[in-house]
């Protein structure tokens, strides 16, 4: 099951878990419970971030890496799983900086909450237009020397800044940008495959999509406006209850029987088939939807499916 990360060393399993829910919508203990039964079932890469998940009343940031540290301390686990977790985006209003000493000050605060000496893979989480393409590059530089970071990725960059960097890294001797976070799945494709998707592909770059789920639209928990309040994350789901949207989970479900999986197994199958996908990012709040997860790697999606799946707007 598992694969190689790009242009790294890195050997993840084909779906990543998003942190970004521990601490939001589920709370220590059951977020050990779900990484327990999530690696388990064989997976091993869990993607988080310092910001998260800043933004529930009373949290200020790092509260999901403080939970994988926690875990990863009391089970010991560290060198079974991979660690992602990111740099630059706005906590509490502080706007994006990627500037190099901040850079090397946040990466020592992720590693203190994650009780780890490193990290496996360390992105630039928004880019930060004011400075060159090589600030950033040269904090990477340094931890990776030191020893506290193995890779880097970038997301959230324009197609034309990603670029640059890549060309400025070669050049210059710097680390490259190995990984590509975009946000991308089967409602949301234009951006990422019009304007990212052949770069990552011509740069050897792994790629681990968030959102892949469309904020749970996509798992088919929300079919109109009265479905919105099940979750904390309805509120961003509303903008999903279109005819594209609702063409698209007709579209799921009729797959989602022929293979007898749920719908959410199909969207991130359908990730999985595109050749530029290294491993979708998803999250859960409870052990039974893990199932998706299993699913998704296992069923085989053939052309009939993918074109039925082409749902245009």
């Amino acid at each position: 099951m598992k694969r190689i990360l790009g242009n790294t060393d890195l050997e993840i399993t084909p779906i990543a878990f998003g942190g970004n829910v521990f601490g939001w919508t589920i709370d220590e203990a059951q977020s050990f419970r779900i990484l327990d039964q999530f690696t388990a079932d064989g997976f091993n890469f869990i993607d988080t971030a310092n910001s998260y998940s800043h933004w529930k009343p009373g949290n200020k940031g790092g509260e999901s890496e403080t939970i994988i540290g926690n875990w990863l301390q009391k089970h010991r686990r560290r060198n079974d799983v991979m660690i992602a977790t990111k740099v630059g985006s706005a906590i509490g209003g502080s706007g994006t900086r990627l500037q190099k000493d901040y850079i090397i000050n946040e990466a020592e605060k992720s590693l203190k909450r994650l009780q780890t000496d490193y990290i496996d893979l360390y992105f630039s989480h928004y880019d930060d237009e004011t400075l060159t393409v090589e600030e950033p590059l040269l904090a990477y530089e340094q931890l990776i020397k030191d020893g506290k970071v193995r890779w880097i990725g970038a997301s959230n960059f324009t197609a034309p800044r990603l670029r640059e960097s890549l060309v400025a890294a070669s050049a210059n001797n710097l680390p490259q940008y190995q990984v590509y976070q975009p946000g991308y799945n089967l409602y949301d494709r234009e951006g990422f495959e019009a304007e990212h998707q052949q770069l990552c592909l011509d740069f050897k770059l792994g790629v681990i999509p968030y959102y892949s789920l469309a904020s749970g639209f996509l798992t088919g928990k929300y079919r109109d406006n009265d479905d919105l309040s099940k979750s904390p994350r309805g509120a961003g789901v509303s903008k999903y209850l279109n005819n594209k949207g609702f063409n698209i989970l007709a579209a799921l479900d009729q797959v989602a029987t022929k293979h007898q999986v749920e719908p959410a197994a199909i969207a991130l199958a359908w990730l999985l088939h595109q050749p530029s996908i290294s491993a979708p990012i998803a999250s859960v709040t409870d052990l039974q939807q893990l199932g998706s997860f299993r699913a998704a790697v296992q069923v085989k999606l053939d052309q009939e499916d993918l074109d039925q799946l082409k749902v245009k707007s």
